[in-house]
């Protein structure tokens, strides 16, 4: 240390002090820290002083150069493929031009709430809000297997929410979605102190941001990418390719419609794609049997459990497929775990698909709908039409007397008028009643289900119910309603 000190001080004319420095063990490493009240302390006069500070500042340059390849301070970026979802609020510079500051500044928060709501709602992570835009990661940092399914119910949901926004006169407001999914570089820090965040590079930020301005107000708009991840599970209108800013050829992009009323969420995923099932002839005869015990008047209950991927729901689509010559009357009900607390969402999906609804379909075709599916399993139409319009969200008009009954009788005979309808339904042919996911069921739900197990025991019904997590919940409620066989 001490020949690089001396080496040093003699590059700037300084040598003849290198025997003070060595007096007070001051060496390379030390020179930027010192000071001119140092150097007046070791006793160097005022030219010197100066020369020294000047060239101990140049030293200091290529020592902090070092220090920033250590490890510690390397990059924490890393690939992923990520669904981004880009919000914008319609219409914004018109209201600007419209309403005081303050009032602009309330209406832009009650949009960003609404939208954040939403994106909390299926654990998206909303990575920067840039004026009366929005952007939302999905698959970031937390990463789901339904990271595109979540996006899109995300960006349906915020526009409903958006839509309900209330502003001064009254009006609406609207949002436009881009959804796009693609392999990134994220995790990369940019800005300063509160500035700072991650950012995300590549094209799929850019995509999201340009489908966004291809939408009529409140919609949404998803790329080719997203498309082929969703499968069937969601209704989609095909926009062509389209020439986008900034793309070379134009991509293809889809307006999303809605939810799919489709009855098999398996068969939306993955049926095109299916190979042979293999190693799985002894559960497939154990279903088998119990239906013809069904069929035989002997009702029969079944827990399916296992895993998340072991293939329950593939076990199910091949028993549909096996019994595809049969008569009976299938009843599938599919849960989901954005729903566990809306009371009978199972069963409201499954009303509205045996009933055949359409999105256009007015009141009064639903309710006569209604009335023609209850009809196959009851002839006491007179309440339970009031009773399962209410659940669906349907007026009776005055076609109808109105239901006077208090809050928890109206739930009782809700259920009660449930399970006498999946009776009278087994009274004219076998019924193959399905629950998917049992481990996402609402409280009522379950309920409902053990009201059918006690009843479903001297009627020709098959009841599989599958569960992927833990099944303890749903095997207390069967062994408490039956005896397991």
């Amino acid at each position: 240390m001490a020949n690089e000190i001396e080496q040093w001080l003699g590059e700037i004319d300084l040598a003849k002090y290198a025997d003070i420095f060595k007096e007070h063990e001051v060496g390379l490493r030390d020179l930027p820290h010192l000071t001119d009240d140092d150097l007046k302390t070791l006793g160097l006069p005022l030219g010197p002083r100066r020369r020294l500070l000047a060239a101990a500042a140049a030293l200091a340059k290529p020592i902090a150069a070092a220090a920033s390849d250590e490890p510690a301070t390397r990059s924490q970026a890393e690939r992923r493929q990520l669904t981004i979802l880009f919000s914008d609020l319609v219409g914004s510079t018109e209201l600007s031009a419209r309403f005081d500051p303050e009032e602009m500044s309330t209406i832009i928060h009650g949009y960003q709430n609404a939208v954040a709501r939403e994106i909390g709602r299926f654990e998206g992570h909303i990575a920067d809000y840039r004026g009366d835009g929005v952007l939302a990661y999905f698959g970031y940092p937390k990463a789901h297997e339904d990271d595109a399914e979540r996006a899109v119910r995300a960006g349906l949901g915020l526009v409903d929410a958006v839509s309900k926004v209330t502003i001064p006169g009254g009006e609406t407001l609207f949002a436009r979605v881009g959804i796009a999914t693609g392999a990134v570089v994220v995790g990369e820090l940019i800005g300063e102190g509160a500035a700072q965040q991650n950012e995300v590079v590549g094209e799929t930020p850019n995509l999201a941001a340009r489908l966004q301005i291809l939408p009529s107000p409140g919609t949404v708009v998803i790329g080719a990418n997203t498309q082929r991840l969703l499968g069937g599970l969601f209704e989609l209108v095909d926009l062509a390719p389209q020439r986008l800013k900034g793309f070379a050829e134009p991509l293809g992009a889809y307006r999303v419609e809605g939810k799919s009323r489709g009855e098999d969420r398996f068969e939306a995923l993955r049926g095109h794609r299916l190979t042979p099932l293999v190693g799985r002839d002894h559960e497939l005869g154990l279903l088998l049997d119990r239906f013809e015990r069904a069929q035989e008047g002997e009702g029969q209950v079944v827990l399916l459990g296992g895993e998340p991927g072991i293939g329950k729901s593939r076990i199910v689509h091949t028993l549909r497929g096996r019994l595809a010559h049969q008569v009976y009357t299938p009843l599938s009900s599919y849960c989901s775990p954005y729903h566990t607390n809306s009371a009978l969402y199972p069963v409201i999906g499954l009303l509205e698909r045996a009933a055949g609804f359409e999105r256009a379909d007015p009141p009064a075709v639903a309710l006569t709908k209604i009335e023609a599916s209850l009809a196959l399993g009851t002839r006491e139409l007179q309440e339970a039409v009031p009773l399962i319009a209410e659940l669906l969200g349907i007026s009776i008009g005055e076609k109808y007397l109105p239901i006077n009954l208090t809050p928890e009788r109206r739930k009782q005979r809700t259920l009660e008028v449930l399970v006498e309808q999946v009776a009278g339904l087994a009274g004219n042919q076998p019924v193959l009643a399905i629950c998917e996911d049992a481990h996402w069921l609402d409280p009522t739900t379950l309920e409902l289900y053990g009201l059918l197990i006690e009843r479903v025991q001297k009627l020709p019904v098959l009841f599989l119910i599958t569960t992927g997590r833990s099944s303890i919940r749903i095997g207390r409620a069967i062994r408490t309603s039956c005896s397991c066989r």
